[in-house]
């Protein structure tokens, strides 16, 4: 009788093991990265940057640090992906252009609405917002399960005890496999409004609750177009919100006007500004419109202020609407209200 080898070869279906193998990926990519989750309506980077903020007591009325440490520190011991996923974490939760409610208060260069990138993480520092603290981390010990992380040598949260659905306010964003999610920021107030009513009431329905907390409320402004189509997506999780900026006229000496774009679509963030500008500038050089004399872009940190200098005589409506027509101001924002809930993606 032979002996049996003790390296002993499994002959397995290659298809079966790739095909394990990608739902294995896919469901760590979903749940572990990409899709929030719906009870504090933050992926695993977001709530572990802000968990080891409060851990290394970086808190609102204590010192900033920098962020290079706070990036180090949190791969080191929760979220070892790579610190380019923390620092832009850290970055655009300190950026109130994004977010509805800012978590992180950010000292140095973090970026502008213009598309400019941060400082590099060894320039900036930053802390908790009051705000971060008060709401989404206290009494972390005594309210929520701790598990273990990647390498068992810590423990961590498996969900933040946030006081407010913050999967409404701060609104979310992410590219998953095969799914993705883009939820709208909402106004707090109008949120806390809606929960409380809830709380009075279980069987309120969709369009009792939009009279509490009528529709998003982006952080650039914008006014949503087609109203009469949210209490639809409310109800399925899914559509379309079409936006546009807010355009005043403001008059001049001697009879001139012009036109100030003071709210923009939340989808023109970054670079989608120098392209409207652009655009407006290739109307006039196309003699599209010859009402437009000059553009100029005033934004600064207390707001936005496009302004568009016109002709005496301009037709000031008429040119708004081609404003709206053939330039992003008037643009599209997919909803897709996507989340993690009991372990599961579900709209």
């Amino acid at each position: 009788m032979k002996e049996k080898s003790e390296d002993q070869i499994i002959r397995t279906e290659y298809s079966e093991v790739m095909q394990k193998s990608y739902i294995d990926y896919a469901m760590s990519v979903i749940i572990s990265r990409a899709l929030p989750d719906v009870r504090d309506g933050l992926k695993p980077v977001q709530r572990r940057t802000l968990y080891d903020m409060y851990e290394l007591g970086i808190q609102y009325d204590k010192p900033f640090r920098k962020c290079a440490r706070i990036v180090g520190d949190t791969m080191g011991k929760y979220h070892p992906h790579g610190d380019s996923s923390i620092y832009e974490t850290l970055v655009v939760l300190s950026q109130d252009f994004k977010k509805g409610m800012a978590l992180v208060d950010g000292h140095g260069n973090f970026g502008s609405i213009e598309g400019d990138g941060a400082a590099a993480m060894r320039y900036t520092e930053a802390r908790l917002k009051k705000f971060a603290e008060e709401v989404y981390l206290k009494d972390l010990d005594k309210t929520v399960d701790f598990v273990s992380n990647y390498d068992e040598t810590e423990k961590e949260p498996e969900v933040l005890p946030v006081r407010v659905p913050n999967l409404l306010v701060n609104g979310a964003e992410g590219i998953a496999v095969g799914m993705s999610t883009s939820i709208p920021t909402h106004n707090l107030g109008e949120v806390i409004d809606a929960v409380k009513a809830y709380i009075d009431n279980r069987l309120l329905t969709v369009e009792e609750l939009m009279e509490y907390m009528p529709g998003p409320d982006f952080p650039t402004g914008g006014i949503v177009v087609n109203k009469d189509e949210l209490p639809e997506i409310y109800r399925t999780g899914a559509g379309k919100i079409k936006i546009r900026g807010r355009v005043e006229v403001e008059k001049l000496k001697g009879g001139k006007e012009q036109l100030v774009i003071t709210e923009i679509p939340y989808t023109m963030i970054g670079a989608n500004i120098g392209k409207f500008l652009n655009d407006i500038g290739s109307l006039v050089e196309s003699k599209t419109t010859t009402d437009i004399v000059d553009i100029t872009n005033q934004s600064s940190k207390e707001g936005i202020r496009i302004v568009l200098e016109l002709k005496k005589g301009a037709d000031t409506e008429q040119l708004t609407n081609m404003l709206y027509k053939k330039t992003r101001l008037e643009d599209t924002f997919g909803v897709n209200m996507l989340a993690v809930a009991d372990g599961r993606p579900e709209t």
